[in-house]
């Protein structure tokens, strides 16, 4: 199984950005998700999560700017990031709980890099 993250890029500070997370290889369904980011010096933080039945939850920082959503069909999760600013600069990572014919497995994709700066 593979996470492939997109849409990361050079955004000012008021803009928006779609980040995609898209699951491919060989399982049966996309569990829980969530995204991540890690900002130059910091540790690693939970930004959004999303639960199979489609329960959110964000981190304080981000809560009325960022929506998670997933796309059951397309197997892939979003993370839709409005009004940025410069403290939402970091690499983002998507990672997902990955249920196969062998159980649940964690993985994470690579990061992607979102640089809110004017």
């Amino acid at each position: 199984v593979q996470l492939q993250a997109s849409g990361g890029g050079l955004v000012q500070p008021g803009g928006s950005l779609r980040l995609s997370c898209a699951a491919s290889g060989s399982f049966l369904s996309i569990d829980a998700a969530g995204w991540y980011r890690q900002a130059t010096g910091k540790q690693r933080e939970l930004v959004a999560s999303i639960t199979s039945e489609g329960g959110t939850n964000y981190l304080d920082s981000v809560k009325g700017r960022f929506t998670i959503s997933r796309d059951n069909v397309k197997n892939t999760v979003y993370l839709q990031m409005n009004s940025l600013k410069p403290v939402d600069t970091a690499v983002y990572y998507c990672n997902a709980r990955v249920f196969s014919s062998t159980g649940f497995d964690d993985y994470w994709g690579q990061g992607t890099q979102v640089t809110v700066s004017s």
